[in-house]
């Protein structure tokens, strides 16, 4: 999600050249806090903020309004409160956003089959063979904000551009409720004056490196002698920078993103030192990562334990399994080997995480025993039982009591770009629903 508060918004207004310009990047405006205001009208204007409201909840989203007060997402809401003391904390509706989401996405299907998108609220396409039906990339830029508007109630901003990055920077510079198109021949004179932060793979300290190097602009860096560069960054991201400050992006528009890595993790609102309580949080992650593997049909070689403890000192460990899976049951079970040498002592865990890692289409080479084929089918039947009746209908029997309280859950997949963040999903907590079943 941009972090753009609107000060800078730079659209096209009038006839422009959009015949070089076929790839579009559609970014919601605010999502989450937009889908909130569609019930909570009367907030429109406000500061708002979406996103955990105890001890260590972090901000999954902030309107416009309150990123004027330098707020953004994945802040501490504590942090974010006491610069927007008067923002209105609203906590997440995962769901729905996961169902505006798919109503958007159809939306772009239905004007073209390339569609790429980053994370639940944005999206490249590709409208390279949609012209004769829909007219220009601009026209279908149009098309689509209004059709968002039209169909949903929410907005977006959409770059028009020649490649992937440039289409993705013109959406932010568009942003909220815009559009700007680059034409192809302007490209570099539309990058070279934007700050070093606006290229890809520059965070906070490749930025301080550059900015000792006198490299303030993209212009400075398409403008430096590559073995200096190469120097300050290394050689793979300085022949990257190098690419992208000169408008260089060859990408195509994927319309199969394969993950490289599913995750689940989750900070508690207090340090936890008891070895069972975090066990059980672990077994609560190692669900929820079943569940995605098995959704998006995938099977993971390896998982990977992270804990983060009282001090900040974070660690990882990674175990590679004989045989890929799918089955949270030896997910929980493999990472539970180094969560054992790293607990005790009365260390205090901050944080907990638990990933899937190697992934590959489940089925590929199955082997001819499945050490784990009870639990799967245990799993999938709890699938089956969650789509007909709900989240939390049947759940392991070690989860029916409440567990540790946490600043809410967090999801994340590494995917092939690594542009989009994918936001976390409400797990239940405590006594069960009526009618709920748990197992062992």
């Amino acid at each position: 999600m941009s972090k753009q508060d609107g000060s800078s918004r730079q659209v096209t207004t009038g006839p422009v050249d959009d015949s070089g310009t076929p790839i579009l990047h559609v970014d919601m405006d605010a999502f989450f806090v937009s889908v909130e205001l569609l019930r909570r009208p009367e907030l429109r204007g406000r500061p708002v903020l979406v996103g955990g409201t105890a001890g260590r909840g972090v901000v999954a989203a902030a309107s416009y309004e309150a990123r004027r007060f330098g707020v953004n997402s994945a802040m501490p809401m504590s942090v974010a409160l006491q610069r927007c003391p008067n923002a209105v904390v609203l906590r997440g509706d995962y769901s729905r956003y996961a169902e505006y989401s798919e109503r958007v996405m159809t939306i772009f299907r239905e004007l073209t089959p390339l569609v790429e998108p980053l994370s639940i609220d944005e999206a490249f396409l590709d409208v390279s063979g949609a012209r004769r039906l829909h007219g220009t990339p601009a026209e279908i830029a149009w098309t689509i904000r209004r059709r968002v508007h039209d169909e949903t109630g929410l907005t977006c901003s959409v770059g028009v551009a020649a490649s992937k990055f440039v289409a993705k920077v013109a959406s932010s510079r568009a942003k909220p409720d815009g559009m700007l198109v680059v034409p192809a021949a302007e490209t570099t004179s539309f990058l070279h004056p934007l700050p070093v932060s606006a290229l890809w793979g520059v965070g906070r300290v490749t930025e301080e490196s550059l900015l000792k190097l006198g490299l303030r602009t993209v212009g400075d860096v398409a403008e430096m002698p590559a073995e200096a560069l190469t120097r300050a960054v290394g050689p793979a991201l300085a022949a990257r920078l190098a690419r992208l400050a000169n408008g260089i992006d060859p990408r195509d528009v994927e319309t199969r993103r394969v993950e490289k890595s599913i995750g689940h993790e989750t900070t508690f609102n207090h340090d936890l030192v008891d070895h069972d309580d975090i066990a059980r949080e672990l077994l609560r992650l190692a669900t929820d990562v079943g569940v995605r593997l098995r959704t998006a049909q995938m099977v993971a070689r390896t998982v990977t334990l992270k804990l983060r403890y009282g001090d900040f000192t974070t660690v990882t460990r990674s175990r590679t399994l004989a045989e890929p899976t799918d089955v949270a049951r030896r997910i929980y079970d493999e990472a539970l080997i180094p969560l054992a040498e790293l607990v005790g002592d009365g260390r205090r865990v901050r944080l907990i995480g638990v990933r899937a890692e190697h992934l590959r289409a489940a089925g590929d080479g199955a082997p001819l025993w499945d050490p784990d084929e009870e639990w799967r089918d245990a799993e999938r039947t709890i699938d089956e039982v969650t789509r007909r009746f709900g989240r939390g209908a049947v759940r392991p029997a070690a989860l029916v009591r409440p567990g540790p309280k946490t600043a809410g859950p967090r999801a994340d997949a590494e995917d092939a770009d690594a542009e989009g963040v994918r936001e976390g999903r409400d797990r239940p907590d405590g006594p069960l629903p009526p009618g709920a079943r748990a197992f062992s």
